[in-house]
């Protein structure tokens, strides 16, 4: 069963992600459409599983995508942050981008 994380926890992850951290959507987003031409992207959503979001690509075409989180399932908040900033990683790693450090 995929865990469903409340709606609370959920509106702040998003706020956060969405407000404070529109390059690593864009990163993530880019990282994971290969041959991606990204412009924007804008995360929508999540469970225990992964993480939605919503890109829009240079000819105004929007897609959702879905990542799985890369330690695997989680269903704790704090877990949250972490497998965020493991997807910011690795779309460094795939796109060969610096990545800045982590507080």
């Amino acid at each position: 069963m995929i865990h469903r994380f409340d709606d609370a926890v959920t509106a702040a992850v998003l706020a956060h992600m969405n407000g404070d951290h529109d390059d690593d959507n864009l990163l993530i987003a880019r990282a994971h459409l290969p041959g991606s031409d990204v412009i924007a992207a804008t995360m929508v959503g999540f469970d225990g599983e992964g993480g939605e979001w919503r890109a829009q690509r240079a000819a105004g075409e929007e897609i959702e995508i879905r990542v799985s989180w890369p330690g695997g399932p989680i269903t704790e908040r704090p877990q949250v942050r972490r497998e965020i900033v493991a997807l910011y990683d690795q779309a460094c790693r795939i796109l060969q981008v610096q990545p800045r450090p982590h507080d």
